[in-house]
């Protein structure tokens, strides 16, 4: 694979206000960390510390399970400059749910680490993951409605697959060199993905990439209207 793809340049690109999925269009070498499924202990902490370490910020979709059960770990990634969104509470397929339970576990998901953030006087980010990037019309239409904005996903590491830190880097990079750019999932919780970042970043460096901070237009979801049909006890929660 090529050593130098674009030109040299700090790995600290720009910060993107969106509004919108639509909003996220990024730039020949640009690249958005994105990271999923926690916060974790002895996780989540290693990938801030490599993070800061490159001078980069990332978007961290959190369970609401996750935040909860750790929120001063949630708080620690928003004060430290990264986008938290949310992930929903258990990680379940939506599609697998009726309409108004999907709702109702997207809701749940957003109101647990939104409180997790606010114990530290911190807001939540109006950016939303499907898990398993499982979706329908009717729910990306109702997130969209709702003024949640859904991430997808470019490049897919595939970290939760039981290979090696070099082996979920390479493909990575591949797919990244072969698109130019892209948003790259993440999961802060397999130990393999801490392994292979800073190498992964350094490489990126190295090739030229630059990282792009996302963040929303609208800075929070406090006094936002959200998915809460159904679930009125939450509607003004957020």
């Amino acid at each position: 694979m090529p050593q130098r793809v674009f030109s040299a340049g700090s790995l600290t690109g720009r910060t993107l206000a969106v509004a919108s999925s639509t909003d996220i269009i990024l730039r020949p070498g640009e690249v958005v960390l994105t990271f999923d499924d926690g916060p974790r202990p002895g996780r989540t902490d290693k990938v801030l510390a490599t993070l800061d370490e490159f001078g980069v910020k990332a978007t961290f979709l959190m369970l609401g399970s996750a935040a909860q059960a750790n929120p001063r770990l949630a708080q620690r990634v928003a004060a430290a400059g990264h986008t938290v969104g949310s992930h929903t509470f258990g990680h379940v397929d939506l599609n697998t749910l009726s309409r108004q339970e999907a709702l109702d576990e997207i809701a749940q998901g957003e109101r647990a680490v939104s409180l997790a953030l606010g114990g530290a006087g911190q807001a939540l980010s109006p950016f939303f993951r499907f898990p398993y990037l499982s979706q329908s019309g009717f729910l990306r239409t109702s997130l969209s409605q709702s003024g949640l904005i859904v991430l997808d996903v470019t490049i897919d590491s595939k970290d939760y697959y039981k290979e090696s830190a070099d082996t979920v880097a390479a493909r990575t990079l591949s797919r990244l060199d072969a698109q130019g750019s892209g948003i790259v999932l993440f999961h802060d919780i397999h130990q393999r993905t801490i392994e292979m970042l800073p190498a992964f970043l350094a490489e990126l460096e190295e090739r030229g990439y630059s990282v792009v901070r996302l963040v929303p237009k609208d800075p929070g979801v406090f006094g936002r209207d959200i998915i809460t049909a159904g679930a009125p006890e939450l509607k003004g929660a957020l």
